[in-house]
């Protein structure tokens, strides 16, 4: 059984202010998607990386892996008009049996440990796939102009990525999601609709994603320490 990452970075970045999408956006010299990336070059789990990016960054994603050395990035595909589209592009591409393991995980989550991973990816080996997420702290309130309710904290969970699935799960998912024109925010949402269990691993608070300036300060000083 074989192990690839696939890695939708086709996103402008829009919320983060600047002119570039913020996984190209250089900190200490080294692009934000380096960062992720070095997470599953390094990772012994990982056979393969894809890339789905758009085709105008094709040529610095090239530069950046024989730079880095990232001898793991198999290929770089088209990114699409949204995520699931990047995603699906990737999936296509990909030379996987049915039972592989196909890890999603954003590119702009650059914080991503390996324990996380090594464990979710454990997780989906025995149980057919995991959803990386990080149990709710505050207190947790539904609004609709004003406070409307309040949540269970208990039942309450921040998804993260990774999301990990097989192949033949995740293919057959978003082949059923096109079928009936149904666009979601996240594989698991896919995978569920197909009457799957999804699994719970246990994320991180590293492990945010960068999305407005605010998370480009906080990880500008955690990569600093």
């Amino acid at each position: 059984m074989k192990t690839f990452a696939v890695i939708p970075a086709g996103g402008k970045g829009s919320r983060s202010g600047f002119s570039v999408p913020k996984q190209y956006l250089k900190f200490y010299s080294k692009e934000l998607i380096v960062y992720t990336l070095e997470v599953f070059q390094k990772n012994r789990l990982i056979d393969e990386i894809i890339i789905a990016a758009e085709k105008p960054y094709f040529p610095l994603l090239k530069k950046i892996k024989e730079k880095y050395k990232l001898t793991k990035i198999k290929k770089i595909v088209d990114g699409g008009k949204k995520r699931q589209d990047s995603v699906y592009n990737a999936l296509s591409a990909i030379n996987a049996d049915k039972d592989d393991l196909i890890v999603v995980h954003d590119a702009a989550r650059p914080l991503l440990t390996a324990s996380v991973l090594n464990n979710a990816i454990s997780i989906a080996e025995k149980k057919g796939n995991a959803l990386v997420c990080l149990k709710a702290k505050d207190t947790m309130i539904k609004v609709r102009g004003t406070v409307d309710s309040y949540l269970d904290r208990r039942e309450i969970y921040n998804v993260q990525t990774p999301q990990i699935f097989k192949f033949k799960d995740l293919k057959k998912a978003f082949e059923k999601a096109y079928k009936e024109k149904f666009y979601s925010t996240d594989e698991s949402m896919l995978v569920k609709k197909l009457g799957k269990k999804i699994h719970i691993a246990e994320g991180s608070v590293l492990n945010f994603k960068i999305t407005t300036k605010s998370d480009i300060q906080i990880f500008k000083q955690l990569i600093k320490q």
